[in-house]
Formats: C-alpha cells, structure tokens, sequence
C-alpha cells in the first residue's frame, strides 16, 4: 500500500474530496485506484477563521511500483506495516494454567494474548461482571451506599469502564495498533482507528469489555468474579499460586498481577511477602468543571457550533515558580465528574463522558506532581498513605457522607470558602458541600495551582472563570508505586513467575499503555512456556 500524508479539507468541504486529492498527489487515473482507507485524522484549529481536517490515508493501487518511482513528494511512501506478530513460543512445561488477577486493561489483554495463544488463562476479578458493578456503582451515586469491592475502581473493566474511555497515548509501539483493532472486534466504533484523539465513552466501554471477556471464555480462558485474591503462594522465591477470599487455593507457577492502582490491601500482602515494591512520583489535585459551551468557543471560536465538531478538549500545562508543575489530564469533554471512592471513609473524583460527550460540562483534573520526597518516609507505600491522608480530608470536608468538597474558582484564588454556586452546576454525585479546598490539600498543591489557574487563563481563555467548579480530591491520577520487575523477564525481582503488570504496578498510565503492557507481558510467559493445547 501507499501511504498519503497531510490531505487537508476545509470545514466545510466534503470528506468525498479525499479521492480527489489523491488522484492528484498519485497522478492517476480513477481507474488505477482500487481503494483507500483513512489511516488518521486530525483537526487544525490554529488560524483564526480557519478550521481544516487533515488526513493520512492508505491507498491500493494497480502498479504501485511504477507509480511511487515517479512520485517525488514527500507525503508519498509506502505504507509502514503495522501487522501484529506473534511470539514464538517456549519449551518449559507449564504444570497448571496462568493465573491473571485483575480485570483492568492490562488483565484483559493479558488474558487475551495468552487465550488466543492457547493457554486457557484463568482471570481472577475481585469485583462483579460490568452489568452488577453498574448497579453498584449507580447505588454509590444515587444514595451513597459503598461497596469496597464492586465499585469505579474494582470489577469488569477496572477503572477505564468508568471513564471517557480516552485511547490516546504517548508510548511509539506496535501493539498499540493491536490493542485498537482488539477493541474494535469486540465492538468499539471503527472510528478509534483513525481518530487523532480517539476515545469510546464509559456506555459503549461497558459493552466492549463483556465482549473481551466473552472472547476470553471462547477461547478456552476462564472468568471469575467476586474472586479477591487475598494472599500469595511463595516457596523459594517462586510463585507457587494464590488464596482466593481467604480459603480457596489455586496453584499455578505463573501469575500476571494486573491488580490497578487501587488495589491498596493487595499492595500491602506483596510487601508483607517481601515483594519489592519502591515509592514513584504521581499527582494529586481536583477536577476543574466549566460550561462545555466556554470551551468550545475558546478553542474554535466561531465554528464552535459547526456540526462536524464535537465537543472541544484542552490539555495544558503549567511549570510554577516554585518548581512544581500543574497540568490538566484526563479531560472529559460534554462529561461528569464521578466519585471514585474505593474504601469507606474517603472521597476521590475522576471524570467521565459518554460516546456523544453531550452533556452540559466539560471537566478534566487538574492536578500537581509529587515525589517521594513529599511522603515524609522512607516506607515502600509511603505514597498510598500520603494518598489516603488527603482523601480521608476529602471526605471530612465533605460532611462524611461522600459528598465532594466544592469551591469556585474565583473564591479559591481569593483564598476564601464559598457560599454560593455561580453559573456552573456541579455534576458530582451523591453531592458535594461549598468550602474552601485548602483544607484538603497539601500546601505546596494549592499554591502551585493557585498560579497555574491564572496563568493557564492566557492559554485558554476562560480557564480562571470565577464560576468554575473545582471538587476535591483527584488523587488516582497513577499509582503510587512501583513493583519492580526485571527488565528483560518482566517477573518480580523478588518472586520468580509473578510478572507485575499495568498501571497498578507503576508500568503504564492510561487505558492503551495498560493494554499494551499486559500484551507485553503475555509475550514474555508466550516466549518461555509451551501452551496446554
């Protein structure tokens, strides 16, 4: 195939012109061009009164040699191949089926993998299928009833169920077209293929990961919900096999511990069995809330309302004088801000859009890094408590009912409570209590984003509206810590055959870079052991 770059259409043109151009930039004839498909599009939003979309397609042509050596253009190449290749497979002899705990990303991928590759994984999920944890959830929301192990963080899906369900990610890597194309098998729109920012939306994610899950089982792997894993088989520096819920003994000499970064009481039977376990930099802050409308204005300005736009999204950044940075993360256009409690006794928000992003509010979190050196210790989950402190704040803040402690942006930058809401709504549910944030956050976090909000306003206007909501406190932006694995094996350094995994062990931070990880490591076990076919 030949690959053709920078196709740009205006606003306002039709996506039909793609053909077009192609003849053009090709110099052919309609009728050499056997067919194309849009590799990726992106939106240009940078000249006032001017909006384009640009496109990268994939062209089949008859005598593609002859015309790529008369092509002189440097958007004209061949197409890179982005096929996914097996592994090949190891001799040792597997003595019982893998083990996969947790059913986040990583875990399902990992399952994924090893399924197709005919290990019949066994998945172990602590929480309920994603049709029960709705329920669950719904009932935190609606009436303030916890469930500690079927929740936003916990159950089918992990925590991304509950999210936009964004797909972007940083990391350069092959598998990342995998991950995409698994997805879309199991029923994302094709979309996501192609989108500059593509993203699902929490109501179809739902539907996707019961499909993985579905695909799982068909392929000889098995699922078992409300199947915490509450301890460790450990003999000679081995993983010998896990206890489920406390009596039942599953033995398996491979366990890929795909646990998600909430998963504290898991963290703390690793380092009681003398897993290595480091302390890692993450953040902490709130969730900015402002009318979607605002956004959309300040980022396409007159064309905010065109139909071939949907909601805008922002991502900003801001280094302070005092060496700390603030920055805006997992923003969630035409969306809501959720409680994403874990445990009794602590609020935590996330965010969270459906597929069309309709609804009143954008919010994305708005957060401040913090190192270890922040902990106050020396201690491997120093960073968890440091978590739990603020949290624990949150929720007295909050009247102890799991209500979110909310302050308009006006008053914070005044450093003063607020009495009464402007013209934004919160969308937090069960609902939220006016105060003053500081209360619940470090100083050094408040103060950072106290000079960003102002600052971040030149960037995008409206950012420092006074009405805007912030709802403390986001604190799961990543895990706090690291289990550590060796670099080549991907097996715990400390327990031979228990291979770390996801962004609850420190090696990923986002639905696709958690996916990717969890192929990676399936390729490991894949390369040393030979499957039960």
């Amino acid at each position: 195939m030949i690959r053709v770059s920078n196709i740009r259409l205006n606003i306002n043109e039709d996506i039909k012109n793609i053909e077009k151009i192609i003849l053009k930039k090709l110099k052919i004839q309609k009728k050499e061009l056997i067919k194309y498909s849009i590799f990726k599009e992106s939106i240009d939003a940078r000249r006032r009164g001017k909006i384009d979309f640009i496109y990268t397609v994939d062209v089949v042509v008859k005598d593609e040699d002859k015309i790529l050596n008369k092509i002189k253009d440097k958007d004209v190449r061949i197409s890179p191949i982005l096929q996914y290749n097996n592994v090949l497979m190891g001799e040792e002899k597997l003595n019982e089926r893998p083990i996969v705990v947790g059913m986040g990303p990583a875990g399902l991928f990992a399952a994924l993998i090893l399924a197709q590759r005919g290990y019949n994984p066994l998945v172990l999920e602590r929480g309920f299928d994603v049709d029960r944890r709705t329920k669950d959830v719904n009932l935190f929301w609606n009436e303030g009833k916890m469930n500690s192990d079927s929740n936003v963080q916990f159950g089918e899906g992990g925590a991304g169920t509950f999210s936009d369900g964004k797909l972007t990610t940083r990391i350069k890597d092959l598998r990342c077209r995998k991950v995409l194309n698994e997805l879309v098998e199991s029923g994302a729109p094709e979309e996501i293929l192609y989108s500059y920012k593509p993203h699902v939306g929490t109501d179809i994610l739902k539907e996707v990961v019961k499909n993985m899950r579905k695909r799982i089982i068909r392929l000889g792997g098995e699922v078992r919900f409300n199947s915490k894993v509450t301890d460790f088989i450990i003999e000679g520096g081995k993983i010998k096999g896990v206890i489920v819920n406390g009596t039942n003994t599953i033995l398996s000499d491979v366990v890929v511990l795909a646990i998600g970064h909430s998963a504290r009481d898991t963290y703390e039977i690793l380092y009681e069995r003398n897993v290595k376990i480091i302390q890692k930099p993450f953040a902490i802050g709130v969730r900015i809330e402002h009318p979607q409308i605002l956004i959309n204005k300040s980022q396409y300005k007159e064309f905010y309302n065109h139909p071939r736009l949907g909601a805008a999204d922002y991502r900003l950044i801001y280094h302070a004088s005092n060496e700390r940075t603030s920055y805006t993360f997992c923003m969630c256009p035409g969306g809501s801000v959720i409680a994403s409690s874990s445990s009794e006794n602590e609020v935590v928000t996330n965010g969270m859009s459906e597929h069309s992003r309709d609804k009143e509010n954008a919010n994305s979190a708005f957060l401040v890094n913090v190192v270890p050196s922040d902990f106050g210790s020396d201690h491997p989950l120093a960073g968890v408590y440091f978590q739990q402190k603020y949290e624990r704040l949150a929720f007295e803040l909050g009247g102890r009912d799991y209500k979110a402690p909310v302050q308009l942006v006006g008053d914070f930058l005044k450093d003063r409570e607020s009495k009464d809401l402007g013209s934004v709504i919160p969308s937090y549910k069960p609902g939220f209590r006016l105060t003053n944030l500081r209360e619940c956050l470090p100083g050094f976090v408040a103060n950072t984003m106290k000079e960003g909000l102002i600052n971040l306003d030149k960037k995008l206007k409206g950012f420092a509206l006074y009405d805007a909501i912030l709802t403390g406190v986001e604190t799961r932006s990543s895990s706090p810590i690291r289990i550590v694995r060796d670099e080549e094996s991907f097996e715990s350094v400390s327990v031979k055959g228990l291979y770390p995994s996801g962004e609850g062990a420190g090696y990923a931070g986002g639905i696709v870079s958690a996916a990717v990880d969890g192929i990676k490591v399936a390729e490991k076990i894949i390369q040393k052991y030979k499957n039960l076919k």
